[in-house]
């Protein structure tokens, strides 16, 4: 099935709790995590599977949302451990930050998207990376003054399936447990439109639930906790960033079913998201467009030195991630259509993709796609909202496009990225939607 994108179910469920092997622990959390850590891990990612994430953002009429007492000009980053934040990451660690003007402190690692939710609502993060469909339902549902400002990069996901399984085609997802890391992920739109394609009805449900043939089970999991889910035989299936990706591949007897920059070609994933008023206020102009420079540095850096990134963010350089440099470098690096062959996690090989590209436009048709397509995912909590919202009012009202434009055309090289248009206005492109 082909579509070309030219314009711009409540339910609660149990997650099991899995204990992984020694070597498969060690390198998922991370060397100076415990087993009681990861028990506790555990019981939080089943407590965040059981609530809506709009329930977790909370609601405006409810919750006073905190606020600085000043104004702190100091970039304080968190994050989670995923390629996605690379850029952000890079941005600080190899002083584009610093080029800039601007002080930075040494981002805060951050295990799951409800808790980078909180610190950045809580004002205890002024800049960060939140999947692309969050920041609607912090804005329209919750009313939390969010803005995106840029996208962190585009593409960097897959979906894993444990060879256990026999699953060699979305079809034989029937019947089966698939993990996403947030209902409002573009993971979760994704894995649902290649299902339905395949005939499979994405359900919410008890994981001991009997399934029909041609339901899939879908259910929440942190990032950190799929791999060891999958070893552990308690889920089937997931899709998630890299690198948990890679790290199914090498570690928990998994392997890549598709990548989901070979379903929607040069997709966002992560975005960066600032608070309004740090991209209002005038006194706070020049930071914030000296934040949006460095990004940009950052993103031209880390696509021209991918190996070298690999291993500074990995734990044998400077231990931003918990990984092993090789693992970091399979997935900036290992797209190849010949390995990827049992089944063909890559099928448009004509589209150009890498396994993760770095590029910041925030595409104005894939904002729209991406909120009329959550109009049509199975989502938890109160989704009524959405029903409301229109797509073009949210490219306009959510996204700020100034201080990433003026960044970018400071900086042409951007435009090499595959997944920005090669001929004609490369600020605007149709978005190409294949499963």
């Amino acid at each position: 099935m082909k579509k070309i994108y030219t314009k711009h179910g409540d339910g609660v469920q149990d997650a099991k709790l899995i204990m992984p092997s020694d070597e498969l622990f060690t390198d998922t959390l991370g060397s100076g995590v415990t087993r009681r850590d990861f028990l506790q891990t555990g019981i939080m990612a089943a407590a965040a599977a059981a609530v809506p994430f709009s329930a977790m953002a909370g609601s405006h009429k409810a919750r006073n949302w905190n606020k600085p007492k000043e104004w702190n000009p100091v970039v304080n980053l968190g994050y989670i451990p995923i390629t996605d934040a690379a850029a952000l990451l890079t941005a600080h660690e190899m002083g584009f930050f610093k080029n800039q003007g601007i002080d930075s402190v040494r981002p805060t690692l951050i295990r799951s998207w409800s808790a980078l939710v909180e610190g950045f609502s809580s004002h205890r993060f002024n800049l960060t990376h939140l999947l692309a469909p969050i920041p609607v339902a912090m804005r329209y549902n919750s009313n939390f003054p969010v803005k995106v400002t840029a996208w962190d990069h585009t593409n960097g996901s897959a979906t894993v399936v444990g060879k256990h399984t026999g699953i060699q085609n979305v079809k034989d997802l029937g019947g089966k447990q698939f993990a996403v890391p947030a209902w409002y992920s573009n993971h979760n739109i994704i894995s649902q439109k290649m299902m339905v394609a395949a005939g499979i009805k994405p359900v919410v449900r008890p994981q001991d639930a009997k399934l029909a043939p041609d339901e899939c089970n879908i259910l929440v999991l942190p990032p950190p906790s799929m791999p060891p889910a999958l070893a552990a035989k308690s889920i089937d299936a997931y899709c998630v960033a890299e690198p948990f990706a890679a790290l199914g591949e090498v570690k928990a007897g998994g392997k890549i079913l598709r990548f989901t920059g070979d379903v929607w070609k040069g997709h966002p994933c992560c975005v960066v998201v600032m608070h309004e008023e740090d991209t209002v206020d005038p006194e706070r102009a020049a930071w914030t467009q000296g934040v949006h420079n460095a990004i940009v540095e950052a993103q031209i850096y880390i696509s021209e030195n991918r190996d070298e990134m690999s291993e500074i963010l990995s734990r044998d350089g400077k231990k931003y991630y918990p990984f092993p440099k090789e693992i970091v470098k399979r997935a900036m690096t290992k797209y190849d259509p010949a390995y990827y062959k049992n089944p063909h996690a890559i099928q448009h090989t004509s589209w150009g993709q890498d396994r993760i590209n770095f590029q910041a436009w925030p595409y104005r048709s894939a904002t729209e796609l991406n909120v009329n397509f959550l109009k049509d995912t199975v989502l938890t909590g109160d989704t009524a909202f959405l029903d409301k919202l229109s797509a073009k009012h949210v490219t306009d009202d959510l996204v700020n496009y100034d201080f990433i434009k003026n960044a970018l055309e400071a900086n042409p090289k951007w435009r090499d990225d595959s997944s920005v248009p090669q001929s004609g206005d490369p600020y605007t492109r149709e978005e190409i939607f294949e499963v």
